[in-house]
């Protein structure tokens, strides 16, 4: 899942960014209100992490724009703003959310997956290929009713494709799901990642099988 973090302190922006991908998130960072627009323009994010004191607005002046673009996303402002009309100033402009500085990383965490979670994120039934199963809420994976452990890219790349199983995820919307865009990332590595997993499903006997679609991308299928 891939979220956007809108942070001009670089010592902050660094630790979210490290933190939120420990986690097993894909993240993107923009440090200015015109960059998090050219970046939600280009990508649907299901949350973003809005700083309010950027350098070129106040983060909260961007929500209405973010909100006629995509109208589904989760808006997270996390501000040192603290005082209480400061708070309800950023949720009366459309925020869902409104964490104060200092704070701690797994409080941040948590309200982010409560935000997933929330009602206009349905839940969604569980998709099964072959003995796997995957739950699209929670993000796990697995195997005859035995968890599947995956290294982080796996479990990004297994995500992309259960999301569509059947169906070939283009090498373009996988780097795209896969890889923040201050990360680089070629099909060869993508070829790599694909062997790694589809070994690692052989091992476990999923019977599911990861395919490549020659030139294009690749498919989760039963067999």
């Amino acid at each position: 899942m891939r979220i956007l973090i809108i942070e001009d302190e670089r010592e902050l922006a660094f630790l979210l960014t490290e933190r939120m991908r420990a986690a097993g998130f894909v993240i993107d960072r923009v440090a200015t209100a015109t960059a998090a627009l050219d970046a939600i323009r280009a990508y649907d994010y299901p949350i973003v992490l809005l700083d309010r004191r950027l350098p070129d607005a106040d983060g909260i002046s961007i929500i209405p724009e973010i909100r006629r673009m995509r109208s589904a996303t989760r808006i997270l402002v996390v501000s040192a703003l603290r005082d209480i009309d400061d708070r309800v100033e950023g949720l009366d402009a459309g925020a869902d959310d409104y964490l104060t500085k200092p704070f701690d990383t797994n409080e941040l965490l948590a309200r982010v997956r409560a935000n997933l979670r929330r009602p206009g994120n349905a839940a969604l039934p569980p998709v099964v290929v072959g003995d796997l199963t995957f739950d699209v809420n929670t993000r796990e994976a697995n195997i005859a009713g035995r968890p599947l452990l995956l290294f982080k890219r796996e479990a990004l790349m297994l995500e992309s494709l259960m999301r569509r199983a059947g169906r070939v995820v283009t090498h373009a919307t996988l780097i795209d799901e896969l890889y923040g865009f201050d990360e680089t990332a070629q099909l060869n590595a993508l070829k790599t990642l694909a062997s790694r997993l589809r070994r690692r499903l052989e091992s476990c006997d999923a019977k599911a099988d990861v395919r490549s679609v020659r030139g294009v991308g690749y498919l989760i299928r039963a067999i």
